[in-house]
């Protein structure tokens, strides 16, 4: 069901139809949106679910784009990008800050660190978004989300209700949670160790160089596309030992300095990516019998 002129008037300013999405993730790739929406505030985003309900258009909520590849035709139904009121982040208490779902996960550790505050560090290291990062258990060097996390404020897009969710009531894995994707996260609470900023930077840092090392970086890439085995090998040995480390598709091709990024050269399709995606899964599990699982999300029509 398309939106009405009324709708759209109600909404003025917040939302666009047609709206290309190249411009909202890290590989610079995928088709429009049906209908973009950005909403003002908490109550705005609750009045537009309640909207919604009439057209029942399919709700899609895109964080920063560093783990998503959105196919080349896009998006169906309406996609939802929080902006920059959710994106604040306050020192609550002591060792406490509450942070906007759409604050950057580097921006939250650099105020975490200025603000005397241990254990966000990892965090600069990790590309995207807090809701991400809660969504996802991002993590690295050791730490994740979850050993940091009080609770999260969501929106559910069942009832368009806010509700707070407790961290003992989410179950948290690997690169996952059991979060329904009903859920909106628009805020979440997070409790660090107060230290000294001369610790906490030096541990910043050591983790920033440890990463420029191994990873690549100014270029056009969602990190990793695979998640790490059970077996605490890491993905991309087995594509390296396999000989996919080489496989192109078009201009999508594999990173030279790790080769669990896959990269956009500059003309690559998204078509071209997921191709490689799988011609890579493929061969992984004929030579070696592991199947690998994706850890960047692909979206799309």
């Amino acid at each position: 069901m398309k939106l009405t002129q009324d709708f759209f008037n109600k909404f003025k300013g917040n939302i666009k139809n047609n709206v290309n999405l190249s411009n909202y993730n890290w590989f610079n790739l995928g088709g429009p949106a049906e209908y973009l929406f950005k909403p003002e505030n908490k109550e705005q985003l609750i009045e537009f679910l309640r909207e919604n309900k009439i057209f029942k258009l399919n709700t899609t909520v895109l964080g920063a784009g560093s783990n998503t590849l959105i196919r080349d035709n896009g998006i169906k139904g309406v996609v939802i990008k929080l902006g920059s009121s959710f994106s604040k982040i306050k020192l609550i208490n002591s060792d406490t800050l509450e942070v906007g779902a759409a604050a950057l996960d580097r921006k939250v550790s650099n105020y975490a660190k200025d603000n005397g505050l241990s254990e966000f560090e990892f965090l600069s290291c990790i590309p995207g978004s807090i809701g991400g990062a809660v969504i996802m258990n991002s993590g690295c060097y050791g730490d994740d989300i979850s050993k940091i996390l009080i609770s999260i404020n969501v929106i559910d897009i069942k009832d368009c209700k806010e509700k707070v969710i407790k961290r003992e009531d989410i179950k948290f894995f690997y690169r996952g949670t059991n979060l329904p994707l009903e859920y909106i996260i628009v805020s979440a609470k997070l409790k660090g160790k107060i230290k000294s900023k001369s610790t906490i930077e030096e541990k910043q840092n050591n983790f920033i160089k440890k990463k420029k090392l191994s990873q690549p970086s100014q270029i056009k890439t969602c990190g990793s596309t695979f998640k790490n085995l059970s077996n605490q090998k890491k993905a991309w040995q087995v594509i390296k030992q396999t000989g996919c480390d080489k496989f192109r598709e078009g201009d999508a091709v594999i990173s030279e300095k790790h080769c669990n990024f896959f990269v956009n050269n500059g003309k690559a399709k998204s078509a071209d990516i997921e191709k490689l995606i799988n011609k890579v899964k493929k061969k992984v599990n004929e030579k070696s019998g592991v199947n690998l699982e994706l850890e960047i999300k692909i979206i799309g029509e």
